[in-house]
């Protein structure tokens, strides 16, 4: 389907930035109209609150959108996510299993990430 207008598809993510002993995770919402970062997180742990917390704030700032997509990771299909895309009425899109082009544009934001060589902690990102 032709996506040609903010607020129609968001999408989100998560990447793995590697530190000293273990990851950071950063989850990202994006509009794949503009394809803006609308709002993202940090954690040190893969709890789904991170990832709400992002979906809340792209909320309140940007209102609802017709469509959410996002792979079919835990933290996306958890209650507290899905119940939050639920609660405010909009339509969920997941990925096919092992189709990451399914949300290629935030795909392509982790390249992007990459690319510039983003360092964190003494590590290169990777998604």
């Amino acid at each position: 389907m032709p996506i040609d207008r903010p607020n129609q598809v968001w999408a989100a993510d998560i990447a793995y930035l590697p530190i000293d002993g273990g990851f950071l995770y950063l989850v990202a919402i994006i509009d794949w109209a503009s394809r803006a970062v609308l709002a993202w997180r940090l954690s040190n742990t893969m709890d789904v609150l991170f990832c709400v917390a992002a979906l809340e704030e792209a909320l309140a700032k940007y209102g609802p959108p017709e469509i959410f997509n996002t792979d079919k990771g835990n933290q996306f299909t958890s209650a507290a996510f899905t119940g939050a895309l639920a609660a405010a009425k909009i339509k969920i899109s997941m990925d096919g299993r092992g189709r990451w082009m399914d949300n290629v544009f935030i795909e392509r934001l982790w390249r992007s990430l990459k690319h510039e060589d983003i360092v964190c902690c003494g590590s290169q990102a990777s998604a």
